[in-house]
This record gives structure tokens, sequence and C-alpha cells, in this order.
């Protein structure tokens, strides 16, 4: 008997390839355009001023240079915000005068760097020049898990809300779905107060140490970036009032329409204050990225929060009535889900990637084939899952959950939980990834 091809994912990929082939060129992140001497020019001495210019307006917070070991002061070059003017720090004993350059981009707070060199022609006493500083890889590493600890908490948190709100509000009762909802605010806080020092830090070309710099929050929290974080913050506390109200109401809670309205609130809260540091901004129709962003990661919470507590709450209890309700009702929502993904996944493709060559030929445009790589993988998964729930979930319940049915479904949900998270490593390094590189 010939497999059928499930027509989502012939719908997904159909959706993606059409959008590649007719997508625009977007706009990429800040960029330097040019520099004032160029670069590589050879110089008879250090100059005293070096202007820089930048593919859109900077603010001078976010631009940070170092030079011969210090960092310089910036100002306006008088020629737009798009200019700025460094003033050299005068050294001797070098041969070589280099600038490293890192800048945040205004809109969505992601840096871009790179490297100026200017061959000093007059050398003095010494020939050895100081290494130049450069963004560092560990800070990075430390910033895409916090960012990826983040997306997983929040999925766990939103979807598990949702979960328990929409299909079983009985599991407020039940031990490890606490403590599941419990430990995914506590990494939620814990990672959206951690991001901001961590992008600091990177951004300003300084160590781990530099997270735990008070001045490094300071400095972040005057951007546009840095009001979003301390508002995603402000988001989590919030949370902490939903999480506690349902733990002390039970099922009666999660039943309630006073507290399905609180925790709507802060989800959505939640999901947009994440969604605005993300490339969801750039392209020729930054609105409508906004709003696939959002159904993005709307999608994403409902699916991996669902599948964690139908893998670890529902599950394990084996009651007929509970699998007969909870599991037919997620294969719904998870149907709607997935396809909302595909379809919003598509429009921020769209959006970021800009074009068909721009997906083979940059890093960005590969690490997003992983990504549609692995998701197809889960599509997969979770045809065979809702498979099972077809053919084989009345007889569960009619065996009242037992346990040999029940395991190839079980094994199904948790292969197809663990490439979710694959998928959500992934995003991690995407969003902190300039998308023309």
């Amino acid at each position: 008997m010939r497999r059928r091809v499930p027509p989502l994912l012939v719908a997904v990929l159909a959706a993606l390839a059409v959008l590649l082939l007719a997508a625009p060129p977007a706009s990429a992140h800040t960029e330097l355009e040019s520099s004032t001497p160029q670069n590589g020019t050879r110089l008879t001495h250090t100059p005293t001023t070096v202007r820089l210019t930048f593919s859109e307006p900077v603010e001078l917070a976010d631009v940070h240079i170092k030079a011969a070991g210090e960092q310089p002061a910036v100002s306006r070059s008088g020629r737009g915000n798009d200019a700025i003017q460094v003033t050299v720090p005068r050294t001797t004993g070098q041969d070589r005068l280099t600038l490293v350059w890192q800048v945040l981009d205004i809109e969505d707070g992601h840096s871009t760097s790179g490297t100026l060199s200017f061959r000093l022609t007059a050398k003095g006493t010494s020939d050895a020049a100081p290494k130049a500083p450069e963004p560092s890889d560990t800070v990075h590493t430390a910033w895409v898990a916090v960012r990826w600890a983040g997306y997983l908490s929040l999925a766990l948190f939103i979807g598990g809300l949702a979960f328990l709100a929409l299909l079983w509000p009985q599991g407020a009762e039940d031990r490890r779905s606490r403590r599941i909802l419990t430990l995914s605010w506590t990494a939620g806080l814990a990672a959206s107060l951690l991001a901001p020092g961590l992008q600091g830090a990177y951004g300003a070309m300084g160590t781990l140490g530099d997270v735990l710099e008070p001045a490094t929050y300071t400095d972040l929290l005057t951007t546009e970036v840095g009001i979003v974080a301390a508002c995603r913050v402000l988001m989590w506390v919030l949370g902490a009032v939903v999480l506690a109200a349902l733990l002390q109401g039970g099922d009666r809670a999660a039943r309630s329409p006073g507290w399905r309205v609180g925790a709507l609130a802060v989800g959505v809260g939640l999901l947009r204050t994440t969604g605005m540091t993300g490339h969801n901004s750039e392209g020729s129709h930054p609105g409508w990225g906004e709003v696939a962003d959002l159904v993005h990661l709307l999608g994403v919470s409902l699916w991996l929060g669902g599948l964690t507590l139908l893998l670890l709450g529902v599950l394990p209890r084996r009651r007929p009535e509970e699998l007969s309700a909870v599991v037919s009702g997620y294969s719904t929502l998870a149907a709607v889900s997935v396809t909302a993904i595909a379809v919003a996944g598509a429009v921020l493709t769209w959006q970021v990637i800009g074009s068909f060559d721009a997906l083979f030929h940059t890093g960005y445009g590969r690490l997003l084939l992983l990504k549609l790589a692995v998701l197809a993988l889960v599509l997969l998964i979770a045809q065979r899952s809702r498979g099972w729930v077809r053919t084989r979930l009345d007889i569960a319940v009619l065996l009242r959950g037992d346990r040999a049915t029940l395991r190839p479904f079980v094994h199904s949900v948790a292969a197809e939980t663990g490439l979710v998270l694959v998928v959500l490593a992934a995003t991690s390094l995407l969003v902190t990834s300039a998308p023309g590189r």
C-alpha cells in the first residue's frame, strides 16, 4: 500500500517556494557603507579622526568602537544621523591602526560588526601593535543559549496555560503539570533578566564579566531595545500573578472566565514583547512581519506547550475519559497551530530573506534551510501521531489506557517534542544573526 504524502507538508513547501521566488529584496541590518580614510589606506601618520558612514541612521549610544586597546570618543560628523566621527587616540610604536566597530540596529537591536585597518608607513619605536579587540564568541554563545531557554520557557508557559484552559482544566491539579508551569515561569524570568545584559556586553565587545556590571544594563535601557526588554520582564512578573491564581484555585481557576482573560492578556504581552526584538520589522511591509511573528510564536507555544503537557501530564495518567477528550482535542489544536506556523513562517521568510539567492548563499539562509528541514521531519512525525489518533485512540480508550497500546503514540509524541526543541535552537541562532550574512 502506497503511503500518502501529508497534505499539510505539501502546502507548507509550496507556500515557501512561491513566497521565496516572488519575494522582493528585504532591508538588511545596519552596515558600514564607507569610511574616511578608506579601509586599507596607507597613512603617513595616525589620523586625528575617522569618519564612518552607515547604511541607515544610528544612535551614538549604539555604536561601539575599539582602537589601540581603548574605546575612543564618538560624535556626529555633521552630515546626518547616518555618519559618526571617531576621535582616534594618540599612540606610538605601531605600524598599523585597527578600528573594530560594532553597531546595534535601531529597530531590532541586533548587532553587526567589522574591522577597519590602516597601514602606518612612519613607524615608531616598536613594530608590535596590540591585538584589536573583537566581539566575544563566548558572550554570543551564552546569548544564544539564553535566547533558546527564553523561547522554550515562553512556549511551555503560554502553551501550558492554554492547554489547561482549553482542553484539560483538571490538569491544574496534576503535580507534574504544575511543576512544568512553575519551572517554565522561573526560567522565563531569568532569561529575560540575563538576555539584555548579554546583548549589551556583546554589543560593547565586552566579556561575560560585563554582564553583571550595572553600566551594561543602564546603557542598554536608554535604547528602544532596552525598553522592550524591561517591558518583557514586567510581563513575566504579571505572569506570576496568573500562575499563582492557577496554583491556588486549581481546575476552578482554569475554568474561570476572569482567569482566562488575565492569562490571555499576559500571554499576548509576552508574545509581543518577545517578537519585538526579532527580525519581523524588516522588509517592505513591517506590519505584516509583526503580525506574522505574533501568530508564529503563538502557534509554536500552543504546539510545544501542549505536546509537553500531553507527554508528561496526560499520557502517564492513562485515564480513559482524559484520553478520549484531551488527545482528540489536542490533535485538532495542533493541526491548526501547525498551519498557522507554516503560513506565518512563510511570511517571515519573505520579509527577512527577501530573495531565493540569499537562501542558499548566506549563512543565515542556510541555517533557515536547516530549520525548515527539521520542521519538515517534525511534520512527518506529527502526521504519524494524528494517524494513531484516528485509528487507535478508540481502542486505547476501550482498553482503559493499556500501556502497550499507548506506547507507539508516546514514542511519536516524544520524538516530535525533541525535534521541536531543535527547531527552537535554530530559531535562537537566527534571531541573533544578521540576515544579510
